[in-house]
Protein backbone atom coordinates (compact mmCIF):
# COMPACT_ATOMS: atom_id res chain seq x y z
CA UNK A 1 0.00 0.00 0.00
CA UNK A 2 1.17 3.36 -0.58
CA UNK A 3 1.37 6.23 1.77
CA UNK A 4 -2.28 7.88 1.02
CA UNK A 5 -3.55 4.16 1.30
CA UNK A 6 -1.43 3.65 4.70
CA UNK A 7 -2.81 7.69 5.96
CA UNK A 8 -6.50 6.67 5.21
CA UNK A 9 -6.26 3.82 6.66
CA UNK A 10 -5.09 4.88 10.22
CA UNK A 11 -7.35 7.64 10.13
CA UNK A 12 -10.85 4.77 9.71
CA UNK A 13 -8.97 3.08 12.70
CA UNK A 14 -8.86 6.39 14.37
CA UNK A 15 -13.00 6.96 13.52
CA UNK A 16 -13.41 3.32 14.88
CA UNK A 17 -11.87 3.68 18.09
CA UNK A 18 -14.28 6.61 18.21
CA UNK A 19 -17.15 4.69 17.75
CA UNK A 20 -15.96 1.65 20.04
CA UNK A 21 -16.08 4.00 23.05
CA UNK A 22 -19.55 4.50 22.46
CA UNK A 23 -20.29 0.58 21.52
CA UNK A 24 -19.53 -0.12 24.99
CA UNK A 25 -21.80 2.00 26.30
CA UNK A 26 -25.25 2.28 26.89
CA UNK A 27 -26.41 4.82 24.11
CA UNK A 28 -29.41 6.22 22.85
CA UNK A 29 -30.69 6.44 19.15
CA UNK A 30 -32.41 8.87 17.78
CA UNK A 31 -34.38 8.81 14.29
CA UNK A 32 -33.06 11.39 11.38
CA UNK A 33 -35.88 12.76 8.80
CA UNK A 34 -36.10 9.67 6.69
CA UNK A 35 -36.57 7.51 9.37
CA UNK A 36 -33.39 5.90 9.47
CA UNK A 37 -31.31 6.01 13.31
CA UNK A 38 -28.45 7.96 14.17
CA UNK A 39 -26.20 7.87 17.55
CA UNK A 40 -23.34 9.70 19.11
CA UNK A 41 -21.20 7.10 17.77
CA UNK A 42 -22.34 8.42 13.64
CA UNK A 43 -21.25 11.63 14.91
CA UNK A 44 -18.00 11.38 16.50
CA UNK A 45 -16.92 9.04 13.68
CA UNK A 46 -17.51 12.09 11.29
CA UNK A 47 -15.81 14.58 13.58
CA UNK A 48 -12.89 12.21 13.68
CA UNK A 49 -12.66 11.72 10.09
CA UNK A 50 -13.16 15.21 8.91
CA UNK A 51 -10.89 16.73 11.13
CA UNK A 52 -8.27 14.35 10.12
CA UNK A 53 -9.15 14.22 6.35
CA UNK A 54 -8.71 18.65 6.34
CA UNK A 55 -5.55 17.94 7.97
CA UNK A 56 -4.63 15.91 5.27
CA UNK A 57 -5.50 18.56 2.49
CA UNK A 58 -8.02 21.74 3.62
CA UNK A 59 -8.46 21.83 -0.57
CA UNK A 60 -10.48 18.49 -0.80
CA UNK A 61 -14.17 19.04 -0.48
CA UNK A 62 -16.04 16.14 1.82
CA UNK A 63 -19.35 15.12 1.56
CA UNK A 64 -20.38 13.00 4.56
CA UNK A 65 -23.57 11.35 5.49
CA UNK A 66 -23.82 13.07 8.76
CA UNK A 67 -23.11 16.36 6.35
CA UNK A 68 -24.91 15.89 3.07
CA UNK A 69 -26.60 19.06 2.91
CA UNK A 70 -24.81 20.66 -0.05
CA UNK A 71 -26.54 22.17 -2.96
CA UNK A 72 -25.83 20.31 -6.00
CA UNK A 73 -25.00 23.64 -7.64
CA UNK A 74 -21.60 23.87 -5.41
CA UNK A 75 -21.05 19.58 -5.15
CA UNK A 76 -21.84 19.29 -8.76
CA UNK A 77 -18.01 21.47 -9.47
CA UNK A 78 -16.38 18.86 -7.30
CA UNK A 79 -14.22 16.89 -9.79
CA UNK A 80 -11.94 15.23 -6.46
CA UNK A 81 -13.79 14.91 -3.01
CA UNK A 82 -13.89 12.79 -0.02
CA UNK A 83 -16.98 10.60 0.31
CA UNK A 84 -18.06 9.07 3.68
CA UNK A 85 -20.53 7.26 6.01
CA UNK A 86 -18.57 7.75 9.13
CA UNK A 87 -20.92 4.22 10.74
CA UNK A 88 -22.23 2.24 7.92
CA UNK A 89 -24.98 0.01 9.10
CA UNK A 90 -25.91 1.70 12.10
CA UNK A 91 -29.06 -0.62 12.51
CA UNK A 92 -26.21 -3.40 13.32
CA UNK A 93 -24.37 -1.25 15.54
CA UNK A 94 -27.68 -0.70 17.90
CA UNK A 95 -28.18 -4.50 17.45
CA UNK A 96 -24.67 -4.95 18.71
CA UNK A 97 -23.92 -7.82 16.07
CA UNK A 98 -20.56 -6.31 15.24
CA UNK A 99 -21.65 -6.13 11.13
CA UNK A 100 -20.71 -2.43 10.96
CA UNK A 101 -17.89 -0.10 8.98
CA UNK A 102 -16.34 3.17 8.45
CA UNK A 103 -16.36 3.88 4.82
CA UNK A 104 -13.73 6.56 3.29
CA UNK A 105 -13.35 7.34 -0.82
CA UNK A 106 -11.48 9.34 -2.43
CA UNK A 107 -14.03 10.29 -5.36
CA UNK A 108 -12.28 11.61 -9.04
CA UNK A 109 -13.81 12.43 -12.23
CA UNK A 110 -17.16 10.39 -10.41
CA UNK A 111 -15.17 7.33 -9.88
CA UNK A 112 -14.06 5.72 -6.69
CA UNK A 113 -10.26 5.37 -7.34
CA UNK A 114 -9.29 4.80 -3.19
CA UNK A 115 -11.51 3.49 -0.72
CA UNK A 116 -11.09 2.03 3.02
CA UNK A 117 -13.47 -0.26 4.83
CA UNK A 118 -12.85 -0.70 8.40
CA UNK A 119 -14.44 -3.18 11.08
CA UNK A 120 -14.19 -1.74 14.17
CA UNK A 121 -15.20 -4.55 16.52
CA UNK A 122 -12.89 -7.19 14.38
CA UNK A 123 -9.95 -4.54 13.75
CA UNK A 124 -9.74 -5.34 10.07
CA UNK A 125 -10.16 -3.21 7.08
CA UNK A 126 -10.16 -3.52 3.01
CA UNK A 127 -8.29 -1.12 1.20
CA UNK A 128 -8.46 -0.86 -2.75
CA UNK A 129 -6.78 1.57 -5.14
CA UNK A 130 -7.99 1.80 -9.23
CA UNK A 131 -4.66 0.88 -10.68
CA UNK A 132 -2.38 -0.92 -7.83
CA UNK A 133 -4.80 -3.57 -6.26
CA UNK A 134 -6.71 -4.56 -3.18
CA UNK A 135 -5.95 -5.26 0.54
CA UNK A 136 -7.34 -7.54 3.36
CA UNK A 137 -5.99 -5.78 6.51
CA UNK A 138 -5.75 -7.61 9.92
CA UNK A 139 -6.17 -5.99 13.24
CA UNK A 140 -2.18 -6.69 13.94
CA UNK A 141 -1.47 -4.73 10.79
CA UNK A 142 -0.65 -7.54 8.13
CA UNK A 143 -1.42 -7.06 4.96
CA UNK A 144 -2.72 -9.53 2.25
CA UNK A 145 -3.49 -8.75 -1.49
CA UNK A 146 -7.41 -9.62 -2.37
CA UNK A 147 -8.72 -10.91 -5.79
CA UNK A 148 -12.25 -11.97 -6.31
CA UNK A 149 -13.78 -15.44 -7.69
CA UNK A 150 -13.35 -15.02 -11.69
CA UNK A 151 -15.64 -17.42 -12.09
CA UNK A 152 -18.85 -18.21 -10.53
CA UNK A 153 -19.40 -21.35 -7.87
CA UNK A 154 -22.15 -24.17 -8.99
CA UNK A 155 -23.83 -23.03 -6.31
CA UNK A 156 -24.22 -19.55 -6.47
CA UNK A 157 -22.99 -17.75 -3.31
CA UNK A 158 -24.53 -14.50 -2.88
CA UNK A 159 -24.07 -11.78 -0.09
CA UNK A 160 -27.16 -10.26 1.46
CA UNK A 161 -28.55 -8.27 4.08
CA UNK A 162 -29.24 -9.42 7.82
CA UNK A 163 -31.62 -6.32 7.96
CA UNK A 164 -32.49 -5.75 4.31
CA UNK A 165 -35.06 -8.36 2.53
CA UNK A 166 -38.09 -7.86 -0.45
CA UNK A 167 -39.51 -9.34 -3.04
CA UNK A 168 -36.97 -8.48 -5.92
CA UNK A 169 -34.52 -10.21 -4.37
CA UNK A 170 -36.72 -12.89 -3.85
CA UNK A 171 -37.50 -13.24 -7.98
CA UNK A 172 -33.40 -12.71 -8.96
CA UNK A 173 -33.07 -15.75 -6.24
CA UNK A 174 -35.60 -17.66 -8.10
CA UNK A 175 -34.03 -17.06 -11.23
CA UNK A 176 -30.21 -17.84 -10.37
CA UNK A 177 -31.37 -21.04 -9.27
CA UNK A 178 -28.96 -23.01 -7.26
CA UNK A 179 -27.05 -20.51 -4.18
CA UNK A 180 -26.54 -20.16 -0.96
CA UNK A 181 -26.77 -17.09 1.01
CA UNK A 182 -23.86 -15.57 3.15
CA UNK A 183 -25.19 -13.30 5.19
CA UNK A 184 -24.05 -9.68 5.88
CA UNK A 185 -24.42 -6.20 7.63
CA UNK A 186 -23.26 -3.00 6.04
CA UNK A 187 -20.94 -2.41 3.32
CA UNK A 188 -18.66 -5.94 4.21
CA UNK A 189 -21.24 -7.71 1.44
CA UNK A 190 -19.44 -5.80 -0.92
CA UNK A 191 -16.37 -6.91 0.44
CA UNK A 192 -17.18 -10.60 0.47
CA UNK A 193 -17.71 -9.97 -3.19
CA UNK A 194 -13.95 -8.60 -2.88
CA UNK A 195 -11.90 -11.21 -0.90
CA UNK A 196 -13.82 -14.33 -3.36
CA UNK A 197 -15.91 -14.89 -0.17
CA UNK A 198 -19.20 -14.39 -2.64
CA UNK A 199 -19.59 -14.27 -5.90
CA UNK A 200 -22.68 -11.66 -6.15
CA UNK A 201 -24.32 -9.20 -4.06
CA UNK A 202 -27.64 -7.65 -5.70
CA UNK A 203 -28.85 -4.60 -4.21
CA UNK A 204 -32.54 -3.94 -5.28
CA UNK A 205 -33.25 -1.95 -2.70
CA UNK A 206 -32.59 1.96 -1.64
CA UNK A 207 -28.85 2.88 -0.95
CA UNK A 208 -27.00 6.10 -0.55
CA UNK A 209 -23.57 7.26 -2.63
CA UNK A 210 -21.79 7.31 0.59
CA UNK A 211 -23.28 3.46 1.56
CA UNK A 212 -20.91 1.82 -1.73
CA UNK A 213 -18.54 4.44 -2.48
CA UNK A 214 -15.24 2.75 -0.45
CA UNK A 215 -16.35 -0.72 -1.09
CA UNK A 216 -16.82 -0.48 -4.96
CA UNK A 217 -12.87 1.30 -4.93
CA UNK A 218 -12.18 -2.01 -3.09
CA UNK A 219 -14.32 -4.38 -5.30
CA UNK A 220 -12.96 -2.85 -8.51
CA UNK A 221 -9.13 -2.87 -7.42
CA UNK A 222 -9.87 -6.32 -6.70
CA UNK A 223 -10.98 -7.16 -10.58
CA UNK A 224 -14.85 -7.10 -9.76
CA UNK A 225 -17.62 -4.75 -10.51
CA UNK A 226 -19.98 -2.56 -9.48
CA UNK A 227 -22.99 -1.70 -11.78
CA UNK A 228 -26.47 -0.76 -11.93
CA UNK A 229 -29.18 -2.89 -13.99
CA UNK A 230 -27.79 -2.21 -17.11
CA UNK A 231 -24.36 -3.63 -16.14
CA UNK A 232 -23.21 0.16 -16.27
CA UNK A 233 -20.44 1.24 -13.49
CA UNK A 234 -21.90 2.61 -10.47
CA UNK A 235 -20.84 6.48 -11.06
CA UNK A 236 -21.45 9.19 -8.42
CA UNK A 237 -21.83 12.84 -7.91
CA UNK A 238 -23.83 12.58 -11.40
CA UNK A 239 -27.27 14.42 -9.94
CA UNK A 240 -29.00 16.12 -7.48
CA UNK A 241 -30.06 13.11 -5.74
CA UNK A 242 -27.16 11.01 -3.53
CA UNK A 243 -29.03 7.91 -4.02
CA UNK A 244 -27.89 4.99 -5.60
CA UNK A 245 -29.99 2.96 -8.80
CA UNK A 246 -30.42 -0.79 -7.47
CA UNK A 247 -27.07 -2.43 -8.61
CA UNK A 248 -24.90 -5.59 -8.85
CA UNK A 249 -21.73 -6.47 -7.52
CA UNK A 250 -19.91 -9.51 -9.11
CA UNK A 251 -16.48 -10.88 -9.92
CA UNK A 252 -17.55 -13.73 -12.58
CA UNK A 253 -17.31 -10.72 -15.78
CA UNK A 254 -18.37 -13.36 -18.53
CA UNK A 255 -21.24 -14.50 -16.55
CA UNK A 256 -24.68 -12.39 -17.85
CA UNK A 257 -26.11 -11.49 -14.38
CA UNK A 258 -28.29 -8.79 -15.88
CA UNK A 259 -30.44 -12.17 -17.05
CA UNK A 260 -31.68 -12.85 -13.69
CA UNK A 261 -33.34 -10.00 -12.69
Amino acid sequence: MNQQAQQLLDIAREAGDAILEVYHQDFSVTDKDDKSPLTEADLASHRVIAQRLGELDAEIPILSEEGAGIPYATRRQWQDYWLIDPLDGTREFVKRNGEFTVNIARIQGGRPVLGVVHVPVSGVSYIGKHGEGAWKVAADGEAMAIVVQAKRQPSVRVAGSRSHAGDSLKRFLDRLGDHEIVSMGSSLKLCLVAEGAADIYPRLGPTSEWDTAAAQAVVEAAGGAVTDTDLRPLRYNTKESLLNPHFLVFGDRGEDWGRYL
